[in-house]
Parts: C-alpha cells; structure tokens; sequence
C-alpha cells in the first residue's frame, strides 16, 4: 500500500476509535450540548423582549431576536464542542495509549487526523441540533438561497475544523485533562464577548474592539448575512482568515508537539 493509502487506513481507524469513546461517555458531550441550548432558551424565554427592545430602539420583537441570537449560539455551539477535544487529547497522552501508539505500525498523524475528523463530526451533529431547537422556538431563514445554506454549513465546518485543531494544540500542551479542560474555556467564553447577544456598535467604546477584532465576531456576521440576507461586508473575508489562520496555527503547533520525542 502507498504511504497516503497507509494514512487514511489508520485515520479512518483512529476515527472510529473516537466516536465509539464518544458514543461510551456520553456525558461530557451531553454537557457541551446542553450548554448552548440553555444559553438558547434563557436567553430568547428570559431576556428576549427587554433584548430585541433594545436592540431595534423600539418595541419589544421577540421573533426578530430569536432570528438575531440563533447563529451566535451555533458558532457558540462550535466552540464549547472542541473542549471536549481537548480533554480526550489530553487523556491519551497521560492515560499511556500513545506511548504504546509510538510503537505499533501505523501512520504517526493519523491520531491527531481521527481526533479533528472525530471532533467536527461531533460539531456538525451538535450544530444541527441545536439547531432544530432553533427552528423549534421560532428561528426561520425563508430568504436563503441553496448555495447560502451550503455556504453556510461550509462556514460552520470550516470553523469547526479551524478551532479543533487549536483544541488539539491545548489538549497536547496541558499536563492532565482538568488542566485541558481549562485551558480551553476561552472557546466557549469569546462568544460571549462577541456579537453572539448584541451588536458591536451597542457597547462600550472601550470594549468594541474586544469584540470585533477576535474571530467569533466575524464569523457571526458572516452566517447572519448568509442565513438571513443581512449586509456582510468585509466579515466574509476576515472569517476565512481567521478559520485559515486558526487552521494553520493549530495544526503546526499540534504536530510539533506531539512529534516531539517524550522525555
């Protein structure tokens, strides 16, 4: 067998390895799940008119915030998914598997690969529920074309791809799963300083920069427009180099450190 043959044989093994820990502990995938679709529900049943009120400088709407709030909470979705990324690296590096992982036949990336490949399926299959849950409260997007939702569904793997390969990074770099697991909350915690609940231009002046200039920000924007065809400006651009750049930067720190010899 060729060297990429050899490579996506033991990806593809990896990746079934995965999702059958996935399927076995249920429980943090659960918790990660429950999150957004929380944040959903408070949100929308609690905040909901004191929120569109503010937002449109008029009457409480609580069908234009459910419209407004349900792509943040997807992208939110993406982020608080890949923590669990990070801890099941983390758990295979101190648990021993890769040690024994270094001297078995097999395609030295396909670990990471089944990990990243495993994490956004898991992404895509949360984004999809909590989604239907959306729908179920009240979220439409009559005005998307077929090519925007395939825009946008490609948006949201991208994203996916891009911060699970940074989740891996964490997930190499801490020292045991707590640690893992705390050093990527600031995935699940950027959308909060994002335009995921209110727009940038309703903040303080000090803090919009905060918001706009990290990469949940345009990301957000980008899905709105696509979904419900609000201007997109340059945040289609800044969202593709921010995925690609998370991408790249992930995925170098990732191999360099897990290719790099244990002490």
């Amino acid at each position: 067998m060729s060297s990429l043959a050899l490579a996506v044989r033991d990806s593809n093994t990896m990746l079934r390895r995965n999702l059958l820990h996935a399927r076995r502990y249920p429980s943090m995938t659960l918790n990660l799940l429950l999150t957004p679709i929380m944040m959903l529900l408070l949100f929308v049943y609690i905040f909901g008119d004191v929120m569109s009120a503010g937002i449109g400088g008029g009457g409480a709407n609580r069908a234009d915030y459910i419209a407004y709030i349900v792509p943040g909470i997807l992208m939110m979705t993406i982020g608080g998914t890949t923590i669990g990324t990070a801890v099941s690296v983390s758990m295979d590096m101190t648990e021993g598997i890769i040690a024994r992982f270094r001297t078995m036949a097999i395609h030295r990336s396909s670990v990471l690969v089944g990990h990243v490949v495993g994490s956004v399926l898991q992404c895509v299959m949360s984004v999809v529920l909590v989604g239907a849950v959306g729908v179920a409260i009240g979220f439409r997007s009559t005005d998307a074309t077929v090519l925007e939702w395939l825009a946008a569904f490609g948006l949201l793997a991208f994203f996916a791809m891009s911060l699970t390969w940074i989740a891996v990074g964490m997930g190499l770099a801490s020292p045991n799963a707590e640690a893992a697991s705390n050093n990527a909350t600031p995935l699940i915690l950027l959308p909060f300083l994002s335009s995921a609940f209110i727009p940038v231009e309703t903040m303080p002046g000090w803090f919009q920069p905060i918001a706009e200039y990290q990469p949940f920000t345009p990301a957000i924007e980008t899905l709105r427009g696509l979904l419900l065809g609000t201007e997109i400006g340059n945040s289609g651009w800044l969202a593709l180099a921010w995925c690609l750049g998370l991408a790249v930067l992930g995925y170098f720190w990732s191999t360099s450190k897990f290719n790099r010899d244990p002490k």
